[in-house]
């Protein structure tokens, strides 16, 4: 019982930041372009608290914490308010009255504050805490593996490969997978002793293994100019990790079972709280970068699908008609609808909702 307020507690702390950055990204371009921005919401449904600022911003936080928007003025197609309204439009402040390229930066900066925020946590954590990576040592082996019949014992500590030094297991990952077939020196540390072990890496997926398991995990402090590189490295490395996972799904690589729901990713902030203040921020900027990069793909409703709408509008000279935008939205709506009831299909399966229920009845 004790999970379950530590789950929704830390659920509503990772939505809050990254809705509220997201927003906030898309806040100070309206004002950078000269749009009133009317309404600031954190969540959706009856206002719990709000307040009013100089400009005529209202700011807000609403009962269900699901998301958040920006309202900006005028940012209905003229054609689709009353006349009445229309004329209660302040000229020179309503989004649709900006250029193409004004509203392009307008929409493009909520996605792109996501990885901003991404960046500087991961630069807040290379800098405290440190950055984070895997020693090249042992824990268990793959029966069967290359390294197992080499005579590799857990414990050992994998030091060097062709006489180049090894000092983490992302290096060693890279040797290993780029020689498949191919005769490789390892200088292995155990106990007191150093040993020459060589081990063929096999051909697995079209990638050489050579089947280790490794699991201590260590932290190197590093200056802040490495770290600000580092925290962008990582940022992209996430980003690209994602659109790779996804184009396999895409494809029929791997299966649609891998998508992660609203309740799994609940799940995961609360299992990442446990873990310590680090973990936690390291888990909000993984989100970061995933909600930014799936807000730009271009599905109609998303970020990337009103970016798509301004392409074709700068490429046309004109909007889009009126039938062709609804037909679109609608056509988003429903490829969304689909996605996050496959994410929370895959959730209840996860927790084996599905497997309880088969046996119940």
């Amino acid at each position: 019982m004790i999970e379950l307020p530590r789950t929704l507690i830390s659920f509503a702390i990772v939505l809050g930041v990254l809705v509220f950055f997201h927003e906030l990204g898309h806040y100070l371009a309206a004002r950078w372009a000269g749009i009133k921005v009317e309404v600031f919401s954190i969540g959706f449904g009856p206002k719990l608290i709000g307040w009013t600022d100089r400009s005529g911003t209202e700011w807000q936080i609403c009962i269900l914490p699901l998301g958040g928007y920006v309202k900006m003025h005028g940012m209905e197609q003229p054609q689709d308010v009353p006349e009445e309204e229309r004329a209660g439009w302040h000229p020179g402040k309503t989004f649709q009255g900006k250029s193409v390229a004004a509203r392009s930066v307008v929409v493009a900066a909520g996605p792109v504050a996501n990885f901003i925020l991404a960046i500087v946590l991961f630069f807040g954590l290379f800098v405290v805490v440190g950055r984070a990576y895997t020693k090249p040592e042992v824990l268990e082996l793959v029966r069967g593996g290359a390294a197992a019949a080499a005579g590799v014992h857990p414990g050992d500590l994998i030091t060097a490969i062709d006489g180049k030094s090894i000092t983490r297991f992302e290096q060693l990952q890279r040797v290993v997978s780029a020689s498949a077939g191919k005769r490789l020196m390892f200088s292995i540390k155990r106990k007191d002793e150093t040993l020459q072990v060589p081990i063929v890496p096999v051909a697995t997926g079209g990638s050489g293994l050579i089947g280790i398991e490794v699991g201590n995990v260590s932290f190197e402090h590093i200056p802040p100019a490495e770290a600000l590189v580092a925290a962008v490295t990582q940022t992209y490395d996430i980003a690209r990790d994602e659109l790779v996972g996804i184009g396999k799904i895409f494809t029929g690589a791997d299966s649609a079972s891998e998508l992660t729901g609203t309740i799994g990713i609940a799940q995961l902030s609360g299992e990442e709280s446990k873990l310590g203040l680090p973990n936690f921020i390291e888990f909000i900027a993984f989100v970061s970068v995933n909600l930014g990069l799936i807000n730009l793909f271009p599905i109609p409703v998303l970020d990337g699908g009103h970016l798509l709408f301004f392409a074709a509008e700068a490429a046309r000279g004109k909007p889009l008609s009126p039938r062709i935008h609804s037909y679109a939205l609608y056509l988003g709506l429903s490829l969304i609808a689909a996605l996050m009831l496959l994410g929370v299909h895959n959730d209840l399966g996860r927790l084996g909702l599905f497997h309880w229920a088969s046996r119940f009845f």
